[in-house]
């Protein structure tokens, strides 16, 4: 849809105070604490890795950090709640102390955890279930009041490969954005943030359709955040390896700029941050 119709996308954010300007697309950084993450050059086992990596990708102009300690990868372990927490807290209050300004992202499903998150210094939800797996996280972000990051899924991801069927993936995942949507504006949650879920319950044929359409979310008048980094969508259609996928996500990411993403979420932060750049001179 072009850019002139009636539709006004939404294009600020407030996160703890701070109000941040989606006008120019904005990168987020991933910074992983797990031992299983799909991509080995993300995992931080340690605070020192994590406050390191921190560093790294906010010198390199990354806007937000998105914590995670839950692998989210096709197959992953369920792991308790209570190992989650013990990976992701200290880990997001050293980062919160050593670097105030940063906006920490928490990637988590369970509402406890993000609640706990935001505590101890973070700022905003990123929800991979779409608040399927937990039926707190919805009231919890209302009220907490901070952004809320929506993603499409279906199942979990211990079975979510085997709930990749669509008779039209874009029509099931907009509706879902719009049913989802509606419940987080009646709870009065006002800074909502979609994320299409590439390759989450999606076969490569999936991803690729949604990002083909990726304009056609505008409608909704919410900022669309694009998850490809290094993802098996690339490195599968390249035959290469997710270590290998930088090239392809470097050109998938300035794509998905052209077709409006707000924000880039992303292992590799300064390649980002260039494409950003490139793209806004193109303009």
């Amino acid at each position: 849809m072009a850019k002139d119709t009636f539709f006004r996308k939404k294009l600020t954010l407030n996160a703890g105070g701070k109000l941040i300007d989606l006008s120019v697309p904005k990168v987020m950084g991933i910074i992983n604490l797990t031992p299983d993450s799909f991509y080995a050059g993300s995992r931080k086992q340690s605070v020192d890795e994590a406050l390191a990596q921190a560093g790294k990708m906010l010198d390199e102009g990354a806007t937000f950090l998105d914590i995670g300690a839950y692998s989210s990868r096709p197959g992953a372990d369920d792991i308790p709640i209570q190992e989650e927490m013990d990976r992701l807290l200290p880990v997001v209050g050293a980062i919160a102390k050593a670097f105030p300004d940063a906006v920490l992202s928490i990637d988590t499903f369970r509402s406890k955890v993000a609640e706990l998150a935001i505590k101890a210094g973070a700022h905003i939800i990123n929800d991979i279930s779409g608040g399927t797996l937990d039926t707190d996280m919805f009231a919890t972000v209302a009220r907490l009041q901070v952004p809320y990051i929506l993603m499409h899924m279906k199942g979990t991801p211990q079975n979510m490969n085997q709930q990749a069927h669509y008779e039209n993936v874009f029509d099931e995942v907009f509706d879902y954005f719009t049913d989802k949507y509606d419940q987080l504006k009646q709870l009065g949650v006002h800074d909502v943030i979609i994320d299409p879920g590439f390759g989450f319950a999606k076969k490569t044929e999936h991803s690729y359709a949604l990002m083909s359409r990726l304009q056609d979310f505008y409608p909704l008048q919410l900022p669309v955040l694009v998850g490809i980094s290094r993802k098996n969508m690339i490195y599968k259609t390249l035959g290469t390896t997710a270590a290998e996928a930088l090239n392809g996500t470097t050109a998938l990411n300035a794509i998905a700029l052209t077709k409006g993403a707000s924000i880039l979420r992303v292992h590799d932060v300064k390649e980002a941050v260039e494409t950003v750049k490139i793209w806004e001179m193109c303009k």
